[in-house]
């Protein structure tokens, strides 16, 4: 194991202030038995299996956060002794004492295999004082841990078990870790996480599937068309919460949040979830309509309704009639077309443009904006009337950046449906793309992280891995300042000290935006052996203009 001097002076007390921190997290000093009694009235009140699942998913948000930091702390050591951050975090949080006994880590390939001993789980000693020896593992925190920081680590999600444990009277708990589809009955483990996804799981077969495809199947049960969103953070699991909730009724909901989040995702999936389901989903995106064909497009149009009407055709309403309309970025309508729908929505019914005669429909309306409509309606754009219409069961959707805890799930379900869909084989990322992907601000959420991955899935060779030239190729701005260069030429996050960078290397400064562009121009010339052409192909720009940028910096062809 490395040093741990590193990380432990980042703990740091300030008892005027009743504050203890561990770098920017604030902490708390907690006693066992305290800890003890709290996990028991869990496990009364809710049952074992609901506390279980609580404790891990806990345990996972932890991880994911001691992964950051120790990507930050380490960065420019070797794979190995920065992943050791981890188990030296939890030592250093009182949690347990790591021994490894197996860890064969290739952040690049996606491979990952790990084997500890935790020695004095103070879990344990808890369960055991409260139930005394049982025949199931209890250290269920150490284990949402152990998976939040290694997926977070990897970019992939990865599982561990817990093989022996002090709580079943062996002497000292055992883990083992592995990438998800590798494990032959996952299933089990996954559900304490409730790693949710809103995308229909494949259906069950009389004969079960080769366990090593099980996962892969369940991946592929998902349309094409399908964002696939993942998560496990509590954001995430709120709003899962929440369509559950909604889903078997007949209410009227509003989707809230930013450009990107999913919304659509979210409203698809709550109409399969709903007594609906066999009914037609019609989404409608209101911006995209003109407001003259407006009227038209809603509640459709009798022939010779208006000139060029030569057919008569039924509107989104009558498309939908037994199912849902979907009405995406509703805040963009206008005042008279708000007046329109608010009456349709309130009588049941529309008039086709040309039509004499009203038509009853049978529509359950989700609707969904990037607006605040209640400011909006304070300020006269839009109707209060048709707000309070639509804000019959509100759900804010959170932004990426709020719950990056799934953006290792995000990365690892979009590398693989768009490596398939591209039919390239991609063996995943490498570190430093995955710390400017966790670095990285998401101003356009999930839609960005996708399409960024299907862009550098496009770039990157076939049977390599993903880097910063393949990601960050449309202007997305980066905080370099966040970044060194590592003494092998990679780029890694800084430290707020030149000394916590390597405590036995000589002090590298962070660097401005031509030395990142450096290091990723020799990055891309390294990784084509010299072929400029194809390291052009890499970065996404022309070979004249590889050309001209290496000879503006001195960089010779074998990018040395």
């Amino acid at each position: 194991m490395p040093a741990i001097h590193d990380l432990a002076k980042r703990l740091r007390f300030a008892p005027q202030q009743g504050r203890i921190w561990l770098d920017d997290q604030r902490m708390m000093l907690m006693h066992i038995s305290s800890l003890g009694a709290l996990r028991q009235e869990l496990i009364e009140s809710l049952g074992k299996e609901t506390a279980r699942g609580l404790i891990t998913r806990i345990g996972y948000q932890a991880g994911t956060h001691d992964a950051a930091m120790a990507r930050k702390v380490r960065a420019g050591f070797n794979s190995y002794d920065d992943f050791l951050a981890g188990p030296q975090l939890v030592s250093l949080e009182g949690m347990v004492h790591c021994e490894p006994v197996a860890l064969d880590i290739d952040v690049q390939r996606g491979h990952y295999f790990g084997d500890f001993y935790l020695i004095d789980s103070s879990e344990a000693e808890a369960h055991v004082a409260s139930y005394g020896i049982g025949n199931e593992p209890v250290c269920w925190m150490l284990i949402g841990y152990a998976c939040g920081y290694t997926s977070a680590f990897m970019g992939r999600p990865i599982l561990w078990r817990e093989i022996e444990c002090r709580g079943m009277g062996h002497a000292k708990c055992r883990v083992v870790g592995k990438p998800v589809e590798e494990w032959e009955d996952a299933e089990d483990d996954l559900r304490f996480l409730q790693i949710g996804d809103f995308v229909k799981w494949a259906p069950q077969h009389e004969a079960p599937l080769p366990a090593t495809s099980r996962i892969a199947a369940r991946l592929a049960a998902a349309p094409a068309n399908s964002f696939g969103v993942v998560g496990i953070s509590a954001g995430f699991n709120t709003v899962c919460h929440m369509v559950n909730k909604v889903a078997p009724t007949e209410a009227t909901v509003l989707f809230l949040g930013e450009s990107g989040v999913g919304k659509e995702v979210f409203a698809n999936n709550l109409h399969r979830l709903s007594k609906r389901a066999d009914g037609p989903f019609v989404a409608v995106n209101c911006a995209s309509i003109p407001e003259h064909l407006m009227e038209s497009e809603l509640f459709g149009v009798e022939r010779g309704g208006f000139t060029g009407a030569t057919t008569s055709r039924p509107g989104r309403f009558e498309r939908a009639d037994g199912g849902t309309l979907f009405l995406d970025e509703i805040g963009t309508l206008s005042l008279t077309a708000q007046g329109k729908l608010l009456r349709a929505l309130q009588q049941g019914e529309i008039e086709r443009v040309g039509d004499t005669r009203t038509r009853k429909v049978n529509v359950r309306v989700i609707a969904a904006t990037n607006v605040n409509l209640r400011e909006a309606a304070k300020a006269g754009q839009f109707r209060e009337d048709l707000f309070f219409r639509l804000n019959v069961f509100p759900i804010q959707v959170p932004p990426l950046r709020e719950r990056r805890d799934d953006i290792p799930l995000m990365m690892n379900w979009f590398l693989q449906r768009l490596a398939k869909k591209h039919d390239k084989q991609i063996t995943g990322f490498r570190e430093r793309a995955v710390d400017a992907l966790f670095a990285y601000d998401w101003p356009g959420n999930v839609r960005e992280l996708e399409n960024m991955i299907e862009r550098a899935v496009i770039l990157a060779e076939d049977g390599g891995s993903l880097d910063l030239c393949h990601l960050f190729t449309s202007g997305e701005e980066i905080d370099t300042a966040s970044f060194i260069l590592k003494r092998s030429g990679n780029i890694g996050q800084s430290s707020e000290t030149a000394e916590d960078v390597a405590p036995s290397s000589t002090a590298i400064p962070r660097p401005g935006l031509e030395e990142t562009e450096v290091a990723m121009l020799r990055a891309a010339v390294v990784e084509a052996n010299g072929n400029l052409s194809r390291a052009a192909r890499v970065l996404g720009i022309s070979r004249p203009t590889l050309a001209y940028r290496l000879r503006k910096y001195h960089i010779p062809v074998d990018g040395s």
